[in-house]
């Protein structure tokens, strides 16, 4: 596929793939206007219809879009793909969007990047669910597990997918350290444990992107630096609430750890949060902004000269399904949106997550306020990837080949052994597993289908040999749609929810499944469920072939489950396995 603009630009420098990519980077930097270049500079949100065709101006939506104003009006060529869609879908997507963009001035292609989309958890801002891709557990369900080697052999096909349907750039690993049990984020990370973090996260990078990155990579953007665990009462940034992060434990070094073992794995991009760092000798403002975090350490001490992208959405108040949220730009929300952009740049990164406002770069730029070295800096980083990338000399994918390679048997079937894997056994009194013959099964929130060819599924519990009953970690509800999809709160059933389980485990010999996104607070279930297993993303076969013993659960709790909400509050937020008595501590697990 050729564009007019590729046939405009043959004979220029930055089109020969045999000269040395730093040649064709400052050939074509040369080229480019001021508006061209602060176009390069936003990673911003795209979406697309089911039919692989563009979102443009006035289509519907979870937030605004105009796919052609951003390639043509405003020089943008990051995207963040959001929503599930089939996978040649996503390839004939990828392929339209590649020929608008160069079907501009000076051609340069796309880089596209997602959100994690290979595990259970479906939440618009952090994560999809895999659908067409392979399903592999949650990284909380990697870390039971403990295993690097199997950690690169997912992220290894995490990058043969992605490179099917035109991704370039993971939106992960999330290295956070899990070490205060509210926060909505854990699901994300490896557990509370910053060893263990960082060896799997060498791993990671290495399936992502092999010994170095080339045209066979995607490009890891690590995030949140420096690690955003420690959250004030568990709370997330996303929200204003959420804004403080705090280490009264005075364990900020530790939660270090694992991105300097991104770094030395050679992880191309990082990602700071947006949290607001208080009592420490680091400014009050959050990461994006923040000179010390990104400049003074990221850059400086650690010597990282990746490419550096903010969050999403510090710089513009944004409608999200309808619901006004203001711009995370805290500790300096009195600024003008400009002086945001300017204050980021002069922080030390290099692009902006989630926004589409190149015209306020040529306004800080134009106006001195950012000088044009600075602006090239950045530029040359986000080019060279694209170059190293491969993407200048072939952007296209095969719609073909996507359909066939994403969700390929062998690929379901790794990640259906590692969510049998990764199920961690906490309980199993009286030898209740694995069980044996054809049961009468009660089940709740388990397919009567699926338990069906298992044992004899009943309606009445008064009927069963055995219950089986998947919980989900307690959350409170929040009433802001956008904010309802991060599980915060208290960690405890309410008193009439957890009456019902307890009548039913009262009731009936009953293995509880609990998938532990967070760290719930259950010692009541714990001591009188006849088994107690906690899951990280499984299905039902899953869960189902551990209890009737055809396969093994080996994970251990990649992070302590508390006593009591009490125990919770009086623990430090950047301390980890802080509780005081826990119902079972990191690294608890039985075998069979």
């Amino acid at each position: 596929m050729t564009s007019a603009s590729q046939v405009r630009n043959e004979g220029h420098p930055y089109q020969n793939a045999e000269l040395p990519v730093e040649q064709r980077v400052e050939d074509l930097l040369a080229r480019m206007t001021v508006a061209e270049k602060a176009g390069q500079l936003f990673h911003s949100m795209l979406a697309m219809k089911p039919d692989g065709s563009t979102v443009e101006k006035g289509d519907p939506g979870m937030v605004a879009l105009d796919t052609t104003h951003m390639v043509h009006g405003q020089y943008l060529t990051h995207f963040n793909l959001l929503g599930s869609h089939e996978p040649a879908a996503i390839a004939r997507w990828q392929n339209t969007l590649q020929a608008m963009a160069a079907d501009t001035r000076l051609g340069i292609p796309v880089t596209l990047s997602t959100d994690p989309r290979h595990a259970f958890t479906d939440n618009v801002g952090a994560s999809f669910n895999a659908g067409a891709f392979s399903a592999w557990p949650e990284p909380l369900g990697l870390a039971a597990l403990r295993d690097p080697q199997l950690v690169q052999d997912f992220a290894d096909t995490v990058r043969r997918e992605y490179l099917a349907v035109g991704f370039r750039v993971a939106l992960h690993p999330q290295i956070d350290l899990a070490t205060e049990p509210r926060w909505s984020r854990q699901n994300g990370t490896f557990g509370s444990d910053a060893a263990l973090t960082s060896r799997l996260v060498r791993a990671y990078v290495r399936g992502l992107q092999g010994d170095r990155l080339g045209r066979h990579s995607v490009s890891a953007m690590v995030k949140h630096f420096p690690g955003g665990g420690p959250q004030k009462d568990g709370e997330d940034p996303h929200f204003p609430h959420g804004k403080e992060q705090v280490y009264p434990g005075g364990m900020r070094d530790l939660h270090l750890e694992p991105f300097k073992a991104a770094i030395d794995a050679g992880c191309a991009q990082m990602m700071p949060y947006y949290g607001q760092p208080i009592g420490t000798d680091w400014a009050e403002v959050g990461f994006g902004f923040n000179k010390d975090v990104v400049q003074g350490l990221l850059r400086d001490r650690l010597g990282f000269d990746g490419i550096v992208c903010t969050d999403w959405g510090l710089i513009t108040d944004a409608e999200i399904f309808g619901e006004l949220h203001q711009a995370r730009a805290w500790g300096l929300e009195s600024l003008s949106e400009a002086e945001r952009v300017a204050r980021v740049l002069d922080a030390g990164c290099d692009q902006f997550g989630g926004e589409a406002c190149p015209e306020l770069v040529v306004e800080v730029v134009e106006s001195g306020r950012v000088p044009v070295y600075r602006l090239d800096a950045s530029v040359r980083r986000v080019l060279r990837e694209k170059f190293v990338l491969g993407l200048f000399d072939d952007p296209y994918v095969d719609v073909d080949r996507a359909a066939e390679t994403v969700g390929r048997a062998d690929f379901k079937d790794a990640g259906a052994r590692a969510q049998r894997r990764s199920l961690t056994l906490l309980t199993n009194g009286r030898t209740t597993l694995p069980v044996t013959g054809r049961p009468k099964l009660y089940v709740k929130n388990v397919q009567e289908e699926t338990a069906g060819t298992y044992g004899q599924v009943v309606a009445d519990p008064a009927d069963a040999d055995l219950a089986i009953l998947r919980l989900r970690t307690p959350y409170e509800p929040r009433a802001n749609r956008f904010e309802s999809f991060f599980h915060s709160g208290s960690l405890a059933f309410p008193d009439e929810e957890l009456k019902q389980i307890l009548d039913l485990l009262d009731a009936v010999p009953t293995v509880v499944c609990i998938n532990l996104e967070r760290a719930a607070v259950i010692p009541e279930i714990a001591e009188r469920a006849a088994a107690l297993i906690a899951d990280y993303g499984a299905s039902d076969d899953a869960l189902l072939d551990v209890v009737f013993g055809r396969a093994r659960p080996e994970g251990r709790l990649p992070f302590e489950l508390p006593r009591s909400m009490e125990a919770v509050a009086a623990s430090r937020p950047d301390v980890p396995d802080d509780t005081a008595d826990p119902v079972f501590p990191h690294g608890a697990g039985l075998s069979l």
